[in-house]
C-alpha cells in the first residue's frame, strides 16, 4: 500500500518554469495537508480536531502592497483611481524572482474551481510553499471530483512564497509584500505575507473583472435560501454580520462571502466559509462553531499550549481572528452552491456613531446610493491610531476587489433589482442609544427578529415612517423588538447629541455620494 503522503502526479513544475523543485505534493487530502502542516512546523493541532496556524506581523491584507499589472489588453478597463499599476516589466521580474526561490523547495498545489455555476466557473490553481495555505484553498475553493481532477488544465495559477520577501528598491514595490494579478498572463504573485485571505481575495478580484464581461453582477455578499425557494443576500463589509446572518437554522447557506448573479439566479464563487472567530461562541453562533472541526483551518487564534483548546475571546494577537472551512461543514448549506433569483437584499452597516436605525426600507434610487458609498464604520482598538469611531465608505462594499469603475457595479445592481423587483433593507448591527462608548451594540437577537420579519412578510401590511436625516422608510413596529429600538432617536437620552451625530454622518454620505453622482 502506498504511503498517504505520497505525491499525486498531476502537476509539471516546468509549466510554472519553476525547473528543478523539491517534493510536489498535488491535492492531497484533509489529512496529510494536516499532517505535512504539523511535521513541518506550520501549524498546530488543536482539540478541536483543526489545525491552527499564525501569519506574523500580517494579520490582515495589505492593501497598498495590491498590484494590477498596466497591460495593453486590460488598461483601458481599469480604473486606475483605485488599482495600483504595475509595469510589466516589474511583474516579470518580481515572478522570476519568485520562480527561483520556489526551486528545491516542497510545493504544495490544490486545483479547484471559482464558480458554483459552470458558464462562468474558472479552473484556479494554487501553488504554495505551505501545507496550511494548501488547505486553506482546499477549504475556500470548490474541490473537483477525481474525474475533474483527470483532466484538470487550469485558466488562472497563483503562485504564492510567503517566505520571500520582495526588495522596494529593486522591485518597485512599497515593501516586502507583493501581490501582483497579471491578467494577460492569467497568473497573480505573492509574496511577503503569510496572510491566507490574499489567495481568496486574489481570485474574487478577477472574478469580479470577468464576469461583468459575461453579463454576470460580482457581489460580496452572503447568500441562503428558506424552505419555499426565496433567496436572500446580505452586502457588508467586514464584522459587520455578513457570515452570522446568513447562518441561520431556518435557511439553507448558498456561501458566506462572494457571488454571482446571473440570468437564472445567484451562485456562489466559493465552496467554504472565512468567517471571523473573534468572540465566537457555541451558544452565540452554534453553527460557525460546530464547523470549525478537522480539516478546519484557524488563524491567529490563541490556543492554551497544554490543552490546545482555542481562546476565541483573545485579541492577543489580532482583533481579525479567522477559521477557513468547506460550505458542507455548516449542516443545512446549499450543497449545489446555487439559488434563484433573490426576493430580498440587506445592506449590513456596523454604524458606530449610533444613528442608523435597526432597519429600513430602501427606494431603488437610495438603494443605489448607499450600495456606492458602502458604508460603516471602525471603532477604537480595531487599528493602529483609531480613537473614536471612524466611517470607512467602500464602494459597492467591495473597493479593494474592483478592477472596473464602481459605477459599473452599481448600474448592474439596479437593473437586476428592477428587473427582479427585490426590496433593498439597510441593517445596522452596530450600536443603538448612543455612539461607540456610551450607547451599546445592537442585540443580535433583535437584528434576527428584524431579518425574519422582512424575510417571511410579516412587515408586508406595517406602517413605514421616514426618518427626517437620512429619509430612511423605518417600520412603525416589528414582532420581538421593541418599539423604542425601531427608531434610533428615541433611544439617545440626550436627543440634541443625536441630532448633530445624525447631521455629521448624512454630510459624510452626500460628500462620498457626490464622488460618483
Amino acid at each position: 500500500m502506498s504511503s498517504p503522503l505520497q505525491p499525486a502526479p498531476t502537476f509539471d513544475p516546468a509549466a510554472l518554469g519553476l525547473g528543478n523543485v523539491g517534493r510536489v505534493w498535488a491535492n492531497l487530502s484533509p489529512a496529510a495537508l494536516s499532517e505535512h502542516a504539523t511535521r513541518r512546523n506550520e501549524a498546530l493541532l488543536t482539540d478541536l480536531g483543526a489545525v491552527v496556524a499564525y501569519t506574523g506581523k500580517r494579520t490582515g491584507r495589505s492593501p497598498k502592497d495590491k498590484f494590477t499589472v498596466k497591460e495593453a489588453g486590460v488598461a483601458d478597463r481599469i480604473d486606475w483611481s483605485s488599482n495600483q499599476p504595475m509595469t510589466p516589466e516589474a511583474f516579470a521580474r518580481v515572478r522570476d524572482l519568485v520562480r527561483a526561490y520556489l526551486q528545491n523547495r516542497e510545493l504544495f498545489v490544490f486545483d479547484g474551481f471559482a464558480g458554483a455555476d459552470p458558464r462562468h466557473q474558472q479552473r484556479i490553481r494554487v501553488v504554495t510553499e505551505k501545507a496550511w495555505h494548501s488547505l486553506f484553498a482546499r477549504c475556500l475553493f470548490l474541490r473537483p471530483t477525481a474525474d475533474q481532477l483527470a483532466t484538470f488544465a487550469p485558466d488562472w495559477t497563483i503562485l504564492h512564497a510567503c517566505d520571500f520577501h520582495a526588495d522596494p528598491k529593486r522591485d518597485g514595490t512599497n515593501s516586502e509584500t507583493c501581490v501582483a494579478i497579471c491578467f494577460e498572463q492569467k497568473l497573480v504573485v505573492a509574496c511577503g505575507t503569510h496572510y491566507a485571505g490574499e489567495i481568496k481575495k486574489s481570485v474574487f478580484t478577477i472574478m469580479n473583472y470577468l464576469l461583468p464581461q459575461a453579463g454576470v453582477f460580482p457581489m460580496h455578499c452572503s447568500a441562503n435560501v428558506g424552505a419555499g425557494g426565496d433567496v436572500a443576500l446580505f452586502f457588508g463589509l467586514s464584522g459587520t454580520g455578513k457570515t452570522t446572518l446568513s447562518a441561520d437554522t431556518e435557511r439553507r447557506l448558498i456561501g458566506d462571502d462572494e457571488h454571482g448573479w446571473g440570468d437564472d439566479g445567484v451562485f456562489n464563487i466559493e465552496g467554504g466559509c472565512y468567517a471571523k472567530t473573534i468572540k465566537l461562541s457555541k451558544a452565540g453562533e452554534p453553527q460557525i462553531y460546530n464547523a470549525l472541526r478537522f480539516g478546519c483551518v484557524l488563524e491567529n487564534v490563541p490556543v492554551d499550549p497544554l490543552t490546545r483548546r482555542p481562546n476565541f475571546d483573545s485579541k492577543e494577537i489580532t482583533e481579525n481572528t479567522r477559521a477557513a472551512y468547506p460550505v458542507d461543514f455548516i449542516p443545512n448549506c446549499e450543497l449545489s452552491g446555487t439559488g434563484g433569483h433573490p426576493k430580498n437584499v440587506f445592506f449590513l452597516t456596523c454604524d458606530a456613531f449610533g444613528v442608523l436605525p435597526p432597519l429600513a426600507k430602501l427606494t431603488p434610487d437610495q438603494a443605489v446610493e448607499y450600495f456606492l458609498c458602502g458604508y460603516t464604520a471602525k471603532v477604537p482598538g480595531t487599528e493602529v491610531g483609531v480613537t473614536e469611531p471612524k466611517p470607512e465608505f467602500s464602494a459597492c462594499f467591495a473597493k479593494p476587489f474592483l478592477p472596473l469603475p464602481p459605477k459599473r457595479y452599481a448600474e448592474m445592481l439596479k437593473e437586476k433589482l428592477t428587473r427582479h423587483s427585490a426590496p433593498v433593507w439597510l441593517v445596522n448591527t452596530g450600536w443603538t442609544g448612543g455612539p461607540f462608548g456610551v450607547g451599546k451594540r445592537m442585540s443580535l437577537e433583535h437584528t434576527r427578529a428584524l431579518l425574519r420579519a422582512a424575510l417571511t412578510g410579516r412587515l408586508n401590511d406595517v406602517p413605514f415612517t421616514p426618518d427626517p436625516v437620512f429619509g430612511l422608510a423605518i417600520p412603525d413596529r416589528c414582532p420581538g423588538v421593541p418599539d423604542g429600538v425601531l427608531r434610533p432617536r428615541d433611544a439617545w437620552a440626550n436627543k440634541a447629541d443625536y441630532d448633530k451625530a445624525a447631521e455629521k454622518l448624512a454630510a459624510m454620505f452626500n460628500a462620498e455620494y457626490r464622488k460618483y453622482a
